[in-house]
């Protein structure tokens, strides 16, 4: 039963309320048993019991839960970079797609792909992402958008997951947008995604989640409907990309079809904001997207307000947020969405946890979590989201296991 020492400040994000209580303890100590947290607190408060256990040093280092990203592509084939200078130079996102750019354009490549690649780019992607302290990964389809390539990105994240060390989240998004062959019948597209390939999805047990992308030129509230009462009936909860380009009413549905999460969300309304506090539901939301689009942000600061849950992730996918930075994502939280450190930090763990269904399992530093958590070279979450570095976390424990760099006496 190791236990963790010289830590300068924890954050535990033991509270389940308040998106800035993230359960600081300064002069901390933290044990574990196997891969769940059995004790964190003062260290002048650690039981007795506990004394003569392996210590591990962190130094004097912050400790944080394991990050959780609740909104990445993770899987696909090929980049768009080109698009990046198309739209410095002003071309727009719906006026890059109407060409056969965007998603589309990712469609192709990924489905040029065969599984073995797909798994050993995704692989690389997911290494990294633990090297930043990212413990949990919600990864979505939809660059698939027919029934072979689907199952196929499904079921590299299962692999994904099996093979560890990171946590992956499938999440079925057949209903991104409507693939070009199926352009002149976009009906028969959604009797696809509801009638063939929701239900294989289930049948293999490849996702916890459905989601649809919301919005002009994919999917109507109507279409979302339909597709989320499928996926309940088969077992998958509901996600959402809603209100990102224009404001719809996305929010209002998330609450209505009892969404998991609201995802996007920099154009969500007043009413909008008021039905997901109503419903409980988690805001995701995703500032490398915004930067990526030069949009305004989501009004994190309204939704924290009206008692909204607030996520922030890095939506990873290489045209819009072609970056697994989480920990920069949530510097841009703080900078351009008005949250403080530690609501961000409660953003990307507590709350992000709460995102993809695992709130108490991950996310957290409490008695019953995974053992999940970074060491990061920083003396509080205040210094570390303001001092913009390429990578201040010096260790990443992934159920009780150190998963990369070094701690000492582990």
């Amino acid at each position: 039963m190791p236990r963790l020492e010289n830590i300068g400040c924890l954050a535990t994000c033991a509270s389940p309320s308040q998106q800035d209580d993230i359960g600081l303890v300064r002069d901390a100590a933290l044990v574990w048993r196997d891969d769940l947290v059995r004790w964190a607190g003062p260290a002048a408060a650690l039981p007795p019991e506990y004394l003569e256990e392996p210590a591990w040093d962190a130094g004097g280092r912050l400790v944080i839960p394991g990050l959780v990203d609740a909104h990445t592509h993770l899987a696909f084939g090929g980049w768009r970079a080109g698009e990046f200078a198309d739209r410095i130079r002003g071309r727009g996102y719906l006026e890059i797609a109407a060409d056969g750019g965007g998603i589309a354009s990712t469609v192709r490549a990924t489905r040029a792909l065969d599984e073995a690649t797909l798994l050993q780019r995704a692989g690389r992607f997911l290494s990294e992402m633990v090297s930043l302290g990212i413990t949990t990964v919600e990864a979505k389809s939809g660059y698939g958008l027919d029934l072979e390539t689907e199952l196929t990105l499904l079921r590299v994240y299962r692999r994904l997951d099996k093979r560890g060390p990171a946590r992956i989240v499938p999440t079925c998004l057949a209903a991104h947008v409507v693939p070009r062959e199926w352009a002149a019948d976009r009906a028969g597209y959604v009797d696809l995604v509801v009638d063939e390939i929701l239900p294989a999805v289930a049948a293999e047990g490849l996702a916890d989640f459905v989601d649809v992308f919301v919005e002009d030129g994919a999917f109507s509230a109507d279409e979302a409907r339909r597709i989320c009462a499928r996926g309940r009936a088969l077992g998958l909860r509901a996600k959402l990309h809603v209100d990102q380009l224009s404001g719809g009413g996305g929010a209002e549905l998330a609450a209505e079809v009892e969404a998991v999460s609201a995802d996007h969300l920099e154009c969500v309304s007043e009413a909008g904001i008021a039905a997901l506090a109503e419903a409980r539901v988690v805001a995701v939301t995703l500032p490398l997207a915004t930067l990526y689009l030069d949009q305004a942000p989501p009004p994190a600061r309204a939704l924290i307000d009206a008692g909204v849950a607030v996520a922030v992730a890095s939506d990873f996918n290489p045209g819009t947020a072609p970056s697994y930075h989480l920990p920069f994502a949530l510097t841009l939280a703080c900078a351009r969405q008005r949250m403080t450190p530690a609501e961000a930090l409660k953003g990307a763990t507590r709350y992000a946890a709460r995102a993809v269904g695992l709130e108490g399992t991950v996310g957290s530093l409490q008695p019953g979590a995974a053992a999940d958590f970074a060491l990061i070279d920083a003396p509080d979450v205040e210094h570390w989201l303001y001092h913009l570095r390429p990578n201040a976390c010096t260790a990443t424990v992934i159920g009780g296991t150190v998963r990369y760099g070094t701690v000492p006496g582990a």
